[in-house]
């Protein structure tokens, strides 16, 4: 297989070196990727508890982190915004240090038991704990201690967002419940 890059002139939106070798994504696929919220994602974000964040530095080096809640704490403020309030962690903002170096973020929503996701692709405004409060009355922390206070947020503003297919957690048999009760007596 070559490796040659080309430029993104000679290359159609969905083209490149891997579609020419292992074929184009089926036009539903290519059509599932959106540039807003639809109906769908919104649903599934509003009962995600849990997700993943990717950034990366203006260097390419990538982090992810996990961020958690009550389902419904990532707020959805419009077809093309939403809001993720930050709880104080471990204090090494390696996300927030790419983030303001490079805006760009992905977010991968989970849902316990479900094999689908929701992939959302934008752009991040970090706020203050003063502007998340002015974009979202009644802002709670799940499962609060005395180091669970919200320290600040992001507004995200959405490139890409949709559904993505369950294949993978089909392959992990993730949410098989006797894979997890072995897990939980052998992972201390």
């Amino acid at each position: 297989m070559a490796t040659d890059a080309l430029t993104k002139e000679e290359l159609s939106p969905h083209e490149n070196r891997f579609t020419r070798c292992f074929g184009m994504p089926a036009e539903r696929v290519q059509k599932k990727v959106l540039n807003f919220l639809n109906d769908d994602v919104k649903a599934f974000i509003a009962r995600s508890p849990f997700l993943v964040m990717a950034t990366s530095d203006p260097s390419g080096r990538c982090n992810a982190s996990p961020r958690g809640g009550r389902p419904g704490f990532v707020k959805i403020l419009d077809d093309r915004h939403l809001l993720l309030p930050d709880v104080k962690g471990n204090r090494l903002f390696q996300s927030y240090l790419n983030m303001d170096k490079n805006p760009h973020v992905g977010l991968l929503f989970m849902i316990p038991g479900s094999d689908r996701t929701v992939r959302v692709n934008g752009r991040v405004r970090i706020l203050d704990k003063e502007d998340v409060l002015r974009h979202v009355e009644g802002l709670s922390i799940h499962n609060p201690d005395e180091d669970a206070v919200m320290l600040q947020g992001l507004l995200i503003e959405v490139e890409e967002a949709y559904g993505h297919c369950p294949r993978s957690f089909r392959f992990a048999d993730l949410w098989n419940v006797e894979t997890i009760a072995g897990n939980r007596q052998s992972i201390r």
